[in-house]
């Protein structure tokens, strides 16, 4: 019995090194997106930036939408017996530079300079990501894909908290300067702890095994992406976030049009919001393990709509702006997405081919960065154009196209029952 209770405990510890392994590597990739997408948007609203411009500056993270492009590369370079951190630290130590050099710059008169460091960033993050997915893939078995996808989720969304939430609330005693000074001590300190810490073995490929050749890296992901089922596949993950993307940057110009500081709103949105956003991936996670992934996830959208639905009753007047309603709606609108998130990353990872799972898999996120970077890319036009709560509404109707392309999806597509 005793040594029946020792495997066990064992195999748990395996599994919690394998996870805090992936949480602590997503971290450091979501904090140059998390500044991107919770800082940047109020530190331009300071500025007196408009709408449009806010929106427009959502294109710093077209890296991420185009990472498939080198990604046979990485995996090529970096797979079966190749190490996955001889890509990921010297790109975690030129994320730190990157932000130690956005310390010096002279804000606000330096921008440009900060507009193609955060370019830059994204790059080498979304490079990072390629290597780290591919990772998770030959790490994870099938009953662990919703755990690791919360730990995935997770450490991304923990990385944006900081870098989105937190270090913008401290800017009222550090300046921004200290901020980047912040992120860059955090993502040094994750490189060393990675470069101390021995990679893990991946099952199925001897360590001797040569690593795929790009040519049939492409090819294996091609075959893959023609199976039956694959386009109405691309559909729902192209789609889940189209319309809360709108919503989402446009929500924090559209509160301090109302009057919100933007200390107030790195505190309650990017802190509290992410913590909420955590927890609701977290949740996502442990139902992922207990129910079937395709009727949880149509669940986790129709889950995700309610707070939508207040947040356009907020930009129509109905529901009053004030400090109380923004955080209950916002808290709940991170909870439902945090859920909805970790809930189609584990969809996601069930679809990938295991010959190819890092290109595979960096295929379908850039499907799922596309959908969600083009609907925000027009945000700020569409809140010019159709004011705050016709934007909204747009993005609450693209909420309800994604539940319909859910139910379209056949029984077969089940991730954990397809081969993996």
């Amino acid at each position: 019995m005793n040594g029946k209770q020792d495997k066990t405990r064992g195999l748990l510890a395996h599994r919690w090194r394998r996870l805090t392994l992936l949480g602590l590597l997503y971290l450091v990739q979501g904090m140059p997106f998390g500044f991107q997408v919770g800082a940047l948007p109020i530190f331009l609203r300071e500025q007196g930036v408009g709408l449009e411009a806010i929106g427009f500056s959502t294109a710093l993270a077209l890296p991420w939408a185009l990472k498939f492009l080198w990604a046979p590369f990485v995996e090529s370079r970096g797979g079966h017996s190749g190490s996955r951190k001889r890509w990921i630290v010297p790109l975690q130590l030129a994320m730190a530079l990157g932000f130690l050099v956005a310390s010096t710059l002279d804000l606000p008169a330096q921008l440009p300079l900060l507009m193609g460091l955060l370019f830059a960033l994204n790059a080498l993050a979304a490079t990072q990501d390629i290597a780290v997915d591919g990772l998770a893939v030959d790490l994870l078995p099938p009953d662990e894909l919703g755990v690791g996808n919360a730990a995935q989720v997770v450490g991304f969304k923990g990385g944006m908290t900081v870098s989105g939430g937190v270090l913008v609330w401290l800017t009222a005693q550090i300046d921004w300067a200290g901020a980047f000074a912040c992120m860059a001590l955090i993502i040094a300190g994750v490189a060393v702890v990675l470069w101390a810490t021995p990679e893990p073995a991946r099952s199925g490929h001897p360590a001797s095994a040569p690593g795929p050749s790009i040519r049939s890296v492409v090819a294996t992901v091609r075959a893959a992406m023609l199976q039956p089922g694959m386009m109405a596949v691309v559909a729902v993950i192209a789609s889940y976030k189209m319309g809360e993307s709108i919503i989402d940057a446009m929500f924090k110009p559209f509160l301090m049009d109302h009057g919100i500081a933007a200390a107030d709103l790195g505190l309650w949105l990017g802190t509290w919001g992410m913590g909420a956003s955590i927890l609701g991936s977290v949740g996502g996670g442990v139902l992922a393990m207990r129910v079937r992934l395709i009727p949880l996830l149509m669940a986790a959208g129709a889950v995700r709509m309610a707070p939508q639905a207040a947040q356009v009753l907020m930009a129509m007047g109905i529901l009053d702006v004030t400090p109380a309603t923004a955080i209950g709606v916002a808290l709940a609108e991170h909870c439902a997405g945090g859920a909805l998130t970790t809930v189609m990353f584990a969809c996601m990872m069930g679809w990938v081919s295991r010959d190819a799972g890092a290109t595979h898999f960096t295929v379908l996120a850039c499907i799922e960065v596309w959908g969600k970077s083009l609907a925000a890319f027009g945000s700020g036009v569409l809140a010019t154009q159709l004011g705050y709560q016709g934007a909204f509404a747009l993005g609450l109707s693209l909420g309800a196209v994604f539940l319909l392309l859910v139910r379209a999806l056949p029984p077969e597509l089940e991730p954990l029952r397809r081969p993996l």
